[in-house]
């Protein structure tokens, strides 16, 4: 009635399921854990982004405008020398602040797409890691619910057994009493044949007739007591083949004293 099987090859010590499931919620939680990381670094990178370019496309215009009034400055010097000569000093500061703002956007640049690297390389570092742990998790748990399946196989199989063994024991308890019942049925009915023998005589007919009743009574309650355990024992066999639990119990039956 105790299941005594050792915890092999279901676990090497005992305790191992239940710590693969313990752990598979821990990696679970570092899975949560990292995707709401992951999401949240894709969501501020993805603005850092989108402002560093929109920065990095109003620097661009500005040099190009730089390059254009630039240009310009030499050209309309070149036309212009005498007319502006008495302005060429304030023109060449002009042109000193206009080269330095166009270094000034140029380092800018190169600052911003350096920034942008680093935040593809972290951005980078970040997928894998997410990536790898998906993987890990995804493998442990169809190994998780292989050894599921094949607990549950193995567990109907122990079903399965330990109800034919419970049908088997009482089969055996029924066999028992109907051959005890029958046996004290035989002896009861050869003693009332003997005493029907008896009473044939006339002189002895009247002492005999009380003790004919009482055998004849005897053997008509050891047949019910027959049939009825006969009837609880099917009764206890078909609920063990139904499912049934604790239904492994002798019957209790009534000693029934002869005359």
């Amino acid at each position: 009635e105790t299941n005594t099987l050792p915890f092999h090859p279901f676990e090497m010590q005992q305790g191992d399921s239940l710590r693969m499931e313990k752990e598979h919620q821990v990696l679970q939680e570092q899975l949560k854990e990292a995707q709401e990381k992951y999401e949240q670094l894709q969501h501020r990178s993805s603005e850092e982004i989108s402002a560093l370019k929109e920065l990095l496309k109003r620097s661009v215009e500005e040099t190009e405008v730089s390059k254009n009034e630039l240009n310009w400055l030499h050209q309309d010097l070149e036309i212009k020398a005498k007319k502006w000569q008495q302005e060429k000093k304030e023109n060449q500061e002009n042109l000193k602040a206009l080269r330095n703002t166009a270094k000034k956007h140029t380092d800018t640049n190169d600052r911003y797409l350096k920034t942008i690297e680093e935040k593809e390389k972290q951005y980078n570092v970040y997928l894998n890691t997410f990536l790898e742990t998906s993987n890990k998790l995804a493998n442990e748990k169809v190994k998780l619910e292989e050894l599921i399946q094949k607990s549950q196989d193995d567990y109907q199989e122990y079903v399965n057994r330990a109800v034919k063994a419970e049908v088997l024991v009482l089969k055996n308890w029924k066999e028992t009493e109907v051959c005890k019942l029958n046996g004290i049925a035989a002896n009861a009915e050869a003693n009332l044949r003997m005493l029907k023998s008896l009473s044939s005589s006339a002189s002895a007919a009247p002492t005999l007739k009380s003790q004919i009743d009482s055998w004849e009574i005897f053997i008509s309650n050891v047949k019910k007591q027959l049939g009825k355990v006969e009837a609880e024992y099917e009764g206890k066999i078909q609920a063990v083949e139904n499912g049934v639990r604790s239904c492994l119990t002798k019957m209790e039956t009534v000693e029934l004293p002869p005359p």
